[in-house]
């Protein structure tokens, strides 16, 4: 073995202070992804209380809804304002060149992460139509963020490169999927990669993710998608599906960075403005109208419906389709804490299940699958990271070019209406920067 190389070993084994910071890397990716299974545990029960309750009392939803979305606003907007939304737009903004290092607490912190997995809960347990994976992002991210606390002075590990790996842990492990969190790392959050540590950050998010696989095993929470063998007869229905659902997801993504923006001058957005817990309200009880009238599908994330589709025991219609599209819309609107990524693929596959009604076409779990990543990728235009998302879920690889295809025609076509959603709300989450050297809130 050549003398140099011998001796860059022998340093690299005998200095403590890479090593330190290895491990204080892995187990915070560890600690994130175990926050995010807490999270998902959370969740899925608070959800299913608010069904079990509304099945003893039909119209509690009426009440308890729109109540739940003025109390979380109210609370969001007096001692969490960082919280509010998504949390991927959050994460953007932190790791923007704009933010200075001493204000990223205002985007990413142990507290926040510990209000979202709470208030993000709360919506569930209200029925609003929310999901649980962005908030995620947030979630893992300020957990991972933290580790810098605890990092040796040499370690070389920057708090860019924590946030990046802790965002994409985050969706790594609500999805099941290491390798959708590595690809959402590259498409969304890493736009300065650390070539040198870079083995490290996959490793970290390659362990979040599988605290996830650890605790629910290898099954998706929209069930399995089996398909037959694909031939020419699915060409013209997938299109369909496609443009149909790049179409609705650009449309969906244009709607909600203008409202949330608040650069239209109509009566609502003024409401907003003037009256941000009252407007929360009246969303909260639009969003519980539209559960009542049917019979409680677009109520909450959307994953027993869609998975009720894949099995053959449910229906969708273009009135329940719409009414999801815009309950999704209302909650996100409303300020509550709360990801789009559930709702969307709820959207897509019931948009690829009806169009298989509309062309006949005999294997609906196809389109269904399609539509889902179609959809979700025009909502994020993040055709990647949707396409690996929805291909975990399928037996086998007969669909890995279909899917993949799909994801990027929608993501093309939605880039003709909109721009990026998370770009743009990030950029709004950039806002909120003082204009001074204020301190920034206080990492928990």
């Amino acid at each position: 073995m050549h003398p140099h190389a011998l001796s860059a070993i022998k340093q690299e084994l005998n200095d403590w202070h890479i090593w330190g910071g290895r491990g204080v890397v892995l187990a915070f990716a560890a600690l994130a992804g175990g926050s995010v299974v807490l999270f998902t545990w959370l969740t899925e029960h608070a959800l299913a209380l608010f069904f079990e309750q509304r099945a003893h009392w039909p119209w509690m939803p009426l009440v308890w809804t729109p109540v739940s979305a003025a109390a979380i606003v109210a609370l969001t907007r007096r001692y969490v304002p960082g919280a509010a939304g998504s949390g991927i737009p959050q994460v953007m903004a932190a790791l923007s060149p704009n933010t200075p290092p001493a204000l990223r607490g205002l985007f990413v912190s142990v507290r926040l992460s510990v209000a979202k997995v709470v208030l993000a809960a709360w919506g569930l347990l209200a029925g609003l139509s929310l999901g649980r994976e962005g908030p995620s992002v947030q979630v893992a991210a300020g957990v991972m963020h933290h580790a810098r606390r605890w990092m040796p002075a040499r370690a070389q590990v920057s708090d860019h490169g924590l946030l990046t790996a802790g965002g994409a842990a985050g969706i790594a492990a609500a999805f099941n999927t290491p390798l959708g969190g590595v690809m959402f790392a590259i498409e969304e959050l890493s736009k300065h990669p650390e070539h040198r540590h870079h083995g490290l950050l996959l490793a970290a998010i390659v362990l979040g993710g599988l605290m996830g696989v650890s605790a629910y095993g290898n099954a998706t929470y929209f069930g399995v998608i089996r398909v037959q063998d694909l031939g020419w007869a699915l060409l013209g229905p997938a299109l369909l599906v496609t443009v149909a659902c790049g179409l609705a997801g650009g449309l969906f993504s244009r709607v909600l960075v203008v409202s949330i923006a608040g650069t239209s001058n109509d009566r609502f957005t003024r409401l907003r403005g003037r009256f941000p817990v009252r407007f929360a309200a009246l969303c909260g009880l639009l969003v519980a109208v539209m559960g009542v009238a049917t019979q409680g599908e677009t109520f909450g994330s959307g994953y027993a419906h869609t998975r009720m589709l894949l099995e053959g025991q449910g229906d969708a219609n273009p009135l329940t389709v719409l009414l999801k599209f815009m309950a999704t819309w209302l909650t996100a609107w409303s300020g509550v804490p709360g990801g789009i990524f559930a709702p969307s693929l709820a959207i897509g596959g019931a948009m690829g299940h009806e169009l298989a009604g509309l062309t006949q076409y005999a294997n609906t779990p196809t389109l269904i699958a399609l539509g889902m990543a179609a959809f979700l990728a025009a909502v994020t235009q993040a055709p990647l990271t949707s396409f690996i998302i929805v291909m975990e879920m399928v037996t086998g690889h007969a669909m890995v070019l279909s899917l993949m295809a799909s994801a990027l025609v929608a993501s093309g076509i939605s880039r003709l209406l909109s721009a990026p959603l998370y770009a743009s709300l990030a950029g709004l989450q950039l806002q909120r920067l003082p204009a001074g050297h204020l301190s920034a809130e206080r990492d928990a």
